[in-house]
């Protein structure tokens, strides 16, 4: 069987479940399945919503490289991933990845490696909107986000 790779950017919430499903139905070769949901926290109640913005040809671009790269070092039977956009509150999610794979390690790195990627180099920007509604922040990168992807330097 090809590898199965899916790659969403929407607005619309996602089953997390389903997708994972989708990826190994009628599949006899996936051995493991290493899924990671992120969620939108609501930082102690301060956070009323996330506002996640992107330029659509180029975000899309970005995570279809990275996953190819994951599908280059890994040998994946299949990967999903979902990133949305738009105002998101919260307890909802936000970034979804899945690596299904012959062996548990194979998954748990691309996955890890996929989300580290994700945080560093896909071109997504979020803006913080306060719960007592005063003027909102977009959010800064983080250096424990870009230490986290340098461990993945070839």
């Amino acid at each position: 069987m090809t590898v199965d790779a899916k790659i969403r950017i929407q607005t619309e919430p996602f089953d997390g479940q389903a997708e994972t499903d989708r990826l190994t139905a009628g599949r006899t070769d996936v051995g493991g399945v290493v899924a990671f949901t992120g969620l939108c926290r609501d930082e102690n109640g301060a956070l009323a919503a996330l506002e996640l913005e992107h330029y659509p040809g180029m975000a899309l671009a970005e995570l279809q490289r990275v996953a190819q790269d994951a599908l280059d070092r890994w040998p994946l039977k299949g990967l999903t991933v979902i990133h949305r956009t738009g105002r998101i509150t919260p307890g909802d999610s936000i970034v979804f990845v899945a690596a299904a794979a012959e062996h548990r390690r194979a998954a748990f790195e691309a996955a890890d490696f996929l989300m580290d990627y994700l945080k560093t180099r896909a071109p997504f920007w979020k803006k913080e909107h306060p719960a007592d509604g005063s003027a909102g922040s977009w959010v800064a990168a983080k250096e424990s986000d870009d230490a986290d992807a340098g461990r993945w330097s070839r």
